[in-house]
């Protein structure tokens, strides 16, 4: 599929939002992008990862030495909360808190598959939803999304009157689709906007990087110039029905082929996945990549060129390597190790191969992840 990126503008932002905007253009063509964006990326003092929902909860995984990083894990619940347990399913969900000065914010980074896992770990890690400042969705597809509405439903009248979502762009509001067993496309779920006014949510969507409440910041659209490719896994439908979908306008300039302004799904490109990112002091990037749809490689390139910051002190999510062939893995993290990246925290839909490929040839910089797990970094 063709794709073509000229001019970003800032979809449905406010005012606060557009100041930080670089006004570069981003052009991908032929796998060759312009210079990146630049923003100034705020410095933080620490960043605290915490995995709200996971994959697995593993109560005996190590708590692990990691020079600079503080590693916590959370192994079980006693007393009054004996009959009760973390959940884990299919799917990801962060909170994350950072700290410059004093003062602190919030994040909550996509919501998982179901609403009752999401809302089960909050309770049970004692996070305070009420504090939250700000919410973000990496993209649309429903094992990142499908907690959201209740979550909503259960917490929003606890939390901040001007809650907003950041998202990478309009795409993130597409139908998603699967293919059934006998061929046939199921439903994958969309993220509605209706459901966000409903629960007086705002939506910024910006195709550039932007800052996130004054400490974290995003990558924007991640251009497509290392081997990496999206492997194959959802379909998406372009175009709006039922009140609801993605408006093929507000793409600034992506080509649409006729199959696809026709509403017939294809596959999906994730044109508006983004990457949430933080320059802890001392450290140097931390770089979240909730699915990494974009590749993991070229996620962490975006991050350096929008930023200026050439360190890379940790990359952390799902890597979207649990469906790569063996030849691919092996080119990806071949790549990956000239990064010198120092700490790699794999989760979600990484993989079981990326995890024993990562012990072979990049031991010291593998961190084992688990639904519960908190990670800290810098002071």
């Amino acid at each position: 599929m063709h794709q073509t990126f000229g001019r970003r503008r800032l979809l449905g932002a406010s005012a606060l939002a557009a100041p930080m905007l670089a006004c570069t253009r981003l052009v991908r063509a032929q796998g060759q992008a312009a210079p990146a964006p630049r923003i100034e990326v705020p410095v933080v003092d620490s960043l605290s990862v915490q995995v709200v929902t996971d994959g697995a909860h593993d109560i005996f995984i190590s708590g692990a030495q990691v020079p600079g990083i503080k590693v916590e894990r959370t192994r079980g619940f006693y007393g009054a909360q004996l009959n009760r347990s973390l959940r884990s399913e299919w799917g990801l969900s962060l909170h994350l808190t950072a700290h410059k000065g004093g003062e602190i914010r919030r994040y909550l980074l996509d919501f998982g598959w179901t609403p009752d896992v999401l809302n089960n770990n909050l309770d049970l890690l004692q996070v305070d939803v009420s504090a939250i400042d700000v919410l973000i969705s990496s993209h649309g597809h429903y094992d990142h999304i499908g907690g959201m509405e209740g979550f909503l439903a259960k917490h929003r009248a606890a939390m901040r009157d001007d809650l907003r979502l950041y998202v990478g762009g309009e795409d993130a509001f597409c139908y998603r689709h699967s293919r059934a067993p006998n061929g046939a496309f199921a439903s994958f779920g969309m993220l509605d906007r209706r459901m966000l006014e409903a629960h007086r949510v705002r939506p910024v969507l910006s195709e550039e990087p932007l800052v996130i409440e004054g400490m974290g910041f995003t990558t924007g659209i991640v251009p497509r110039t290392s081997l990496e490719r999206v492997l194959p896994g959802s379909f998406v439908e372009f175009g709006q029905r039922d009140g609801a979908g993605c408006d093929v306008a507000k793409y600034a300039s992506h080509h649409f082929t006729p199959a696809e302004l026709a509403g017939q799904p294809v596959p999906d490109q994730h044109l508006h996945e983004h990457g949430t990112c933080f320059h802890v002091k001392d450290r140097g990037l931390v770089v979240i990549t909730s699915c990494g749809h974009a590749g993991i490689i070229n996620t962490v390139r975006r991050a350096k060129q929008v930023s200026g910051v050439d360190t890379v002190y940790a990359l952390v999510g799902g890597f979207h390597l649990a469906v790569a062939s063996e030849d691919y893995l092996n080119k990806v993290v071949t790549e990956l190790k000239t990064l010198d990246i120092q700490h790699i925290f794999p989760m979600h839909c990484s993989g079981s191969n990326f995890l024993e490929a990562a012990k072979r040839e990049m031991p010291q910089a593998l961190v084992l992840c688990t639904t519960g797990s908190r990670f800290t970094f810098g002071t």
